[in-house]
């Protein structure tokens, strides 16, 4: 079955914020291709782009890596995923990065390698230490690793078009990859996602409410990516663990502290996500 077409790149003209070393290799990887034949996937919804709030700062360009090369299994490539980005640059104009990461297709990879290591380590809950085991392990075949990383000036009101590009391409992938082994990898029960929160100090709050969080505090989380606050909803289990950052301290942030958040996400869950994603997005 032939791909899907692929979406219309647009021109970018202002210039990136760095972020994550593994999320720009991620994002350069899905933006480069070694094959000769090029053709782009038609974004549905890339009309409704231009006339978000906030879209006229600087025209987007949604631009996804072409076929993945069969000349070669020594790089580290994704078939679904999008890359946002300046037109031409491979190097610099990278301002988001949004795909997902079969755990098993990609288990050799020393940065997945590295990244389940550390998450093992850093997960302290005996209970949820057995089910992440169980994902990152004998589940690996059905687990997904979301990467979703972005500028922070980037406009909210794109981020329902892209997670929706994102899991669209991903229910595409189970029927036309041009393999059994590839398809299967996308049919997937599960998603990994990790992601940085600023959580209330322990001072600031008494000892029962540190040893669990009250989930109808909603001052208790400060999510720096609104849509973590729906995965964590959605969550069917997740863990905290305390980041050393050398970020400073602004005044708003006094009383809390820099954490990472690992959540598993049922893949049942994601259209109520993307449901959700949309009515946030469009809240005045």
């Amino acid at each position: 079955m032939p791909r899907r077409p692929r979406r219309r790149s647009q021109h970018l003209k202002s210039r990136p914020l760095t972020f994550s070393r593994f999320a720009r290799s991620v994002a350069q990887m899905a933006s480069t291709s070694k094959s000769n034949k090029k053709s782009y996937r038609s974004f549905a919804v890339s009309k409704s782009l231009s006339h978000c709030p906030g879209y006229g700062l600087a025209k987007h360009t949604l631009e996804e890596k072409t076929e993945q090369s069969e000349s070669s299994d020594e790089e580290f490539e994704t078939t679904v995923g999008t890359v946002v980005k300046v037109e031409d640059d491979e190097d610099e104009g990278l301002f988001a990065v949004v795909t997902a990461l079969n755990l098993w297709r990609y288990r050799e990879q020393k940065c997945i390698e590295e990244l389940k290591d550390f998450l093992l380590k850093v997960c302290k809950e005996k209970g949820t230490f057995d089910q992440l085991k169980l994902l990152l392990g004998e589940q690996a075949h059905d687990v997904g690793l979301l990467v979703s990383q972005r500028v922070v000036n980037l406009p909210l009101q794109l981020l329902p078009h892209l997670y929706d590009a994102l899991f669209d391409e991903v229910s595409w992938a189970t029927e036309d990859e041009p393999t059994e082994e590839l398809r299967n990898s996308f049919k997937l029960t599960h998603y990994i996602i990790y992601s940085k929160i600023y959580k209330v100090k322990p001072q600031h709050k008494n000892a029962e409410q540190n040893r669990k969080l009250n989930k109808d505090d909603d001052n208790a989380v400060i999510y720096i990516k609104p849509e973590d606050e729906l995965f964590h909803k959605l969550s069917s289990w997740f863990f905290y663990f305390p980041l050393q950052t050398s970020q400073p301290e602004t005044r708003e942030l006094k009383n809390y502290m820099s954490v990472g958040l690992v959540m598993a996400v049922e893949a049942g869950k994601i259209p109520t996500f993307r449901q959700e994603l949309r009515s946030l997005m469009s809240e005045p």
